[in-house]
């Protein structure tokens, strides 16, 4: 690419960016089902108040039948992370609030509401099948140091008791939940009880799919380890072994519960509606509490309810943190170990969101210089041999195994291993992929501006149509464009260097493509990185070109090929490859004289005269 075209494509890019960052439409907020006014919590348990006479449920239930009526009071507790109203029906949190985000169109981010998510805790007690949370308690407020205290409790006649203890902390999104019995567990008859919590997921992101994709109900067993529902379909599961932990988990958001012991007898199920734009989607989640664990004070749990952030939900549980999807071995310990400990360091340190991800490519490819160089230098070589190579390919047509094999044989007198280049490619392909999973799973992206894009985590969607093509959707993402250009330079580039000729070279410009659409609607974040990536390359390239002499170059292959005229010693790597095309040689030969299957080989007719 010249002077000129480079100021020219620069100017263009410029243009775009100008226009589209200050012309670009403000997205319509979504249809969603009716829900409460923020900070109003529905009173109404009429629902859940069984409608008989009180003397059928004083013969039916006996003294707690007591406990079955009654008006629910709301008591509010607000730390510096949450807004929390708890009901005394049932001793359950009733509405949740994350104070410091909001929903994509900067609505407050509700994620619990009290028409959408029901807890149940049912057992049998002397002999009666009850939901301990219908019943109406007694709450108490007190303080302990840095956190509230809730206590919620129910007294028979008897003395005997039940609590529902809450412990808040002032910050953070843990909360203690403890069931507190007084001799009630005796009356209680089977082995466990039995805790159901019912969910619905409401839109809190701009791209409905894509948190859809990234829904499901997350789990860790004491046996299996960490497991998850289908993200992309309805999927149920019945689970025999004990478990630790279970997270209905949104892209960004986590609403789970954590047993001190473990659960048992867990039945997890998730289902969803691609009509109904209004809901992302339905958890459901039956778990068993042991009766041992209530009589013996272990019945003990923590709510945790806030972001999913990687750094922190790292400290709740055992594998917690894998509800941030880091993607598979190896590209899960580069992000553990190496890129996302980078990258937090430079949220730390920097506010802009748009300069880590800069800082991030500048630190990135001044550690893979000495690669990205032996990578380029190695299609340098390839450059200067590409006349020789044209050659051989003309002279003998088309048998490619006579022209691998004099491509070989250059190979060997110059000294040139052909696979040099694409082994520092190889080697940076787990760091490209981290990248991949990096950018989507990273809150700290989330709502973050840059230019025209108001939000890295999700596409910026500047050009907007009216329908939708498939695989591309009803928009372009501008920095998914940009990417596919600066991709489709590279590749030119990579192409003059290249001694690939005929179809492959041209299905070097497919592949960007095909990322395009791939990519369209994926995070600007990553598709930001990989645009910026590709102008440093483009400068990294220049400057290593002014190091890479292509006639001194030259000079040290033909001085190889003077070295080895007499037969210089092959490189293992050489010698197990010409073998190879030797033995894929005998073989072609065997085949082709081999005769058909079922049948003898065919006799010469012999001439004779006719009678």
């Amino acid at each position: 690419m010249d002077r000129n075209s480079a100021i020219g494509l620069t100017l263009i890019a410029v243009l775009l960016i100008v226009y589209f960052y200050l012309f670009s439409p403000t997205p319509p907020p979504p249809q969603t089902a009716e829900t409460p006014a923020p900070g109003v919590v529905s009173t109404d348990s009429t629902v859940r108040q069984p409608q008989v006479p009180d003397s059928v449920l004083v013969a039916q239930y006996g003294e707690i039948s007591e406990f079955m009526r009654g008006t629910p009071s709301i008591t509010r507790v607000e730390t510096e992370d949450l807004n929390i109203a708890f009901s005394s029906q049932g001793g359950v949190i009733q509405e949740l609030e994350l104070r410091n985000y909001k929903t994509y169109y900067k609505e407050p981010l509700i994620l619990i509401r009290p028409n959408s998510t029901t807890f149940s805790l049912t057992t049998t007690h002397n002999g009666r099948e009850i939901d301990l949370y219908d019943l109406f308690y007694d709450v108490q407020k007190e303080r302990n140091g840095d956190s509230t205290i809730l206590t919620y409790t129910l007294r028979l006649s008897d003395g005997t008791s039940l609590a529902h203890r809450y412990t808040i902390p002032d910050r953070g999104y843990r909360i203690r939940y403890e069931l507190i019995n007084n001799r009630f567990a005796d009356a209680i008859t089977g082995d466990q009880l039995t805790f159901r919590w019912d969910h619905t997921m409401f839109p809190t992101e701009k791209d409905l799919t894509d948190t859809r994709n990234n829904t499901t109900i997350n789990y860790y067993s004491e046996i299996d380890g960490f497991d998850h529902l289908s993200e992309r379909s309805d999927d149920s599961e019945t689970l025999s072994d004990p478990i630790q932990w279970i997270a209905i988990k949104q892209k960004y958001f986590l609403a789970s519960l954590i047993a001190d012991k473990a659960f048992h007898n867990s039945v997890l199920s998730i289902t969803s509606n691609p009509e109904d734009t209004s809901i992302v989607e339905k958890a459901s989640v039956q778990l068993g509490i042991p009766k041992a664990d209530l009589a013996t004070g272990a019945a003990r749990f923590t709510y945790y309810l806030g972001p999913n952030d990687y750094q922190e939900i790292g400290k709740v549980a055992e594998k917690f943190s894998r509800n941030v999807y880091l993607g598979f071995a190896p590209v899960y310990w580069v992000n553990k170990f190496v890129i996302f400990p980078v990258f937090h360091f430079l949220t730390l340190h920097i506010g802009n969101y748009g300069l880590i991800i800069i800082v991030l490519v500048l630190l990135l490819k001044l550690v893979l210089a000495p690669l990205s160089y032996r990578s380029y230098l190695s299609m340098a070589k390839m450059k200067v041999l590409k006349p020789e190579l044209d050659a051989i390919k003309e002279k003998h047509g088309d048998d490619m195994t006579k022209v691998q094999q004099e491509q070989l044989k250059l190979y060997q007198q110059v000294g040139v291993n052909p696979i040099s280049g694409c082994i520092p490619v190889l080697l940076q392909m787990p760091i490209l992929f981290a990248m991949f999973y990096l950018f989507p799973a990273s809150i700290e992206l989330r709502q973050q501006p840059l230019l025209w894009a108001e939000d890295l985590s999700t596409y910026d969607s500047v050009i907007r149509f009216g329908f939708s093509i498939p695989m591309l959707g009803n928009h372009i993402s501008l920095f998914t464009l940009l990417m596919t250009i600066s991709t489709l330079i590279y590749t030119w580039q990579n192409n003059q260097l290249s001694s690939v000729q005929g179809p492959m070279k041209s299905m070097s410009y497919i592949m960007p493509l095909v990322f395009f659409f791939v990519l369209n609607s994926f995070s600007a974040g990553l598709t930001f990185y990989y645009l910026i990536s590709n102008l440093v390359t483009f400068a990294q390239q220049a400057i290593i070109r002014r190091f890479v002499n292509e006639e001194k170059i030259k000079a040290i292959l033909e001085e190889n090929r003077k070295r080895n005229l007499g037969g210089g010693k092959k490189s293992k790597f050489m010698a197990k490859l010409e073998e190879a095309m030797k033995a894929s040689e005998e073989a072609r030969k065997a085949s082709s004289s081999k005769p058909a299957a079922g049948g003898a080989a065919k006799q010469p007719k012999k001439k004779g005269k006719r009678k």
